[in-house]
């Protein structure tokens, strides 16, 4: 990739820092190294804690994403992603966004009663759920746990649509129940691949499936009948930008419908921890890639306003927008994610109720 080595890189995960929770009012810090016999160590292994939420599907009523109702079977997420806006989220839960995110992971075993329960609701009607709006539901720790598993087979208990986005390949485990949703039309696949270069994904998302291996899965899940989009997201300008059109071409000639990207995006402590990685990863391009970034958001890593803060604006985020467009044409003319069926939803405790109620 042409850049430095730098030699206090710590390999295996995204973060290379734990920021600081501005909800917290004390944090630990090394004052006084001169005191110590030793190094002040961090527990560097991955932790599980278990929530047991109210409630598990999530309605947003964000401008950008209208009615997106998604269920997160996790928070945090081991994969380590360096850009994921989903590290905020993790501050409401008392850790940082840093390297708590990939290393304290929050599961939610009673999702799939909890799914149940909202199904049989009297007044609900189906919509399409996705799985999942923050962290990726097929994550390491789902081999052991099989949450969203379970989850999946409420929704074909229930006949209800379910959009699935992902990056690891555990998700062809579960292609039995999928094969099974995609016959009945209720079930698309979301493949992110944000880059085709095996040195930049180790450094961008250190605990992911190769490229390689999201295009065995995106050939497979589409031998299988089972419709995929491809998500080049989020494009990084400057580190990943270039390889729009490869990302496309390579999805489409693996069966690939559709693709969808966004611009990359530095909320929050986002900022601090994206900017940290870069200058340790690819120190001779850091800055420019920092000011092109900027030039998306109107001059700031931290992009809050709707509409501009996924798509970008300025004439980098155009290039990157055109460069999208061409690339569709091209590889994916004529084709096209189908529809969802609605009309299948098995309402209240998986039967059909007569007008006598029987």
């Amino acid at each position: 990739m042409g850049h430095e080595e730098n030699a206090d890189f710590f390999k295996g995960r995204g973060a290379q820092v734990n920021t600081h929770n501005k909800f917290l009012k004390s944090k630990y810090v090394l004052e006084h190294i001169e005191g110590l016999d030793e190094p002040l160590l961090e527990n560097t292994a991955t932790q599980l804690f278990v929530e047991t939420p109210k409630k598990i599907v999530s309605e947003s009523n964000s401008p950008d994403l209208s009615h997106m109702y998604s269920i997160n079977p996790y928070q945090g997420c081991e994969h380590g992603c360096i850009y994921c806006y989903a590290r905020n989220t993790h501050e409401y839960y008392g850790f940082s966004a840093g390297l708590d995110f990939e290393r304290k992971i929050i599961t939610k075993p009673n999702a799939p009663i909890l799914l149940e329960e909202y199904f049989n609701k009297k007044n609900y009607k189906p919509v399409c759920i996705l799985l999942s709006g923050n962290t990726d539901c097929y994550q390491p720790v789902e081999r052991k746990l099989k949450i969203t598993r379970s989850l999946l087979e409420i929704f074909l208990k229930y006949r209800n649509p379910v959009s699935i986005i992902t990056k690891n390949n555990v998700i062809l485990r579960d292609l039995d129940i999928i094969t099974e949703l995609a016959a009945m039309g209720l079930v698309h696949v979301n493949v992110s691949l944000t880059s085709l270069n095996e040195q930049l994904r180790q450094k961008l998302e250190p605990r992911t499936v190769t490229a390689t291996g999201r295009l065995a899965v995106i050939e497979k899940l589409s031998k299988s009948g089972v419709p995929v989009r491809v998500m080049a997201a989020p494009i990084i300008p400057g580190l990943n930008s270039n390889e729009i059109s490869n990302i496309i071409k390579a999805a489409a000639d693996r069966g690939a419908l559709a693709a969808g990207f966004t611009i990359v995006r530095l909320n929050g402590s986002i900022a601090e921890i994206f900017s940290d990685w870069i200058h340790k990863a690819f120190p001779d391009r850091a800055e420019k890639v920092l000011n092109m970034i900027k030039a998306c958001h109107d001059g700031k890593l931290n992009d809050s306003d709707f509409g501009r803060r996924m798509s970008g604006e300025g004439h980098v985020a155009e290039s990157i927008h055109q460069l999208f467009k061409m690339a569709c044409n091209r590889f994916l003319a004529d084709r096209d994610m189908p529809p969802f069926n609605y009309d299948l939803f098995v309402p209240r405790n998986g039967r059909q109720v007569n007008m006598f109620g029987e």
